[in-house]
C-alpha cells in the first residue's frame, strides 16, 4: 500500500475551546466527553484531530511546548466575501487576527487568524 497523506493533527490547550474556534472556521467537531484527549472529524477526504498537549506529551518522549509556526492550516472559502465574513465571525468571537483579509497577488482573497493555542490558520479564495 503506498504511503498517503490521510490526517492532521492539531495540538490544543483545551479542546473544547479549540473546537469552538474551528467550529467557526467550518470543522464540525463533535461534542468531546469530559476530559477526552482527542477529538477528530473528516473533512474533504482528510482527518483532522484535536490532541490535548497531555496526550502528546505522555505518547512523546522528550516532548517540549511547540514555538514558532512549523505547519500552515488553510481552509479554502467559497467566495472572498466568505474569506471577510469567516474573518470578521473568527474575530467576533474573541480570536485574534494575524492579517487582516487582503486581495494577494497570487490571486486569492487571503486572510490570517490565530487559534486559541497561537497556530496561525489562513483563510483563503480565488479572486474572481
Amino acid at each position: 500500500m503506498p504511503i498517503v497523506p490521510d490526517m492532521v493533527g492539531i495540538v490544543a490547550s483545551d479542546i473544547p475551546r479549540a473546537i469552538r474556534f474551528y467550529r467557526l472556521i467550518g470543522l464540525d467537531f463533535p461534542d468531546p466527553a469530559p476530559g477526552q484527549d482527542y477529538v477528530e472529524v473528516k473533512s474533504n477526504g482528510y482527518r483532522i484531530s484535536l490532541n490535548s498537549a497531555a496526550l502528546d506529551k505522555q505518547l512523546t518522549p522528550g516532548w517540549v511546548e511547540p514555538r514558532g509556526q512549523r505547519v500552515g492550516l488553510a481552509f479554502l472559502c467559497g467566495s472572498p466575501k466568505e474569506v471577510d465574513e469567516a474573518h470578521a465571525a473568527v474575530i467576533a468571537a474573541g480570536h485574534k487576527s494575524v492579517r487582516e483579509p487582503w486581495d494577494a497577488f497570487w490571486g486569492q482573497r487571503y486572510a490570517i487568524v490565530e487559534d486559541p493555542d497561537g497556530a496561525h490558520v489562513s483563510l483563503f479564495a480565488p479572486l474572481g
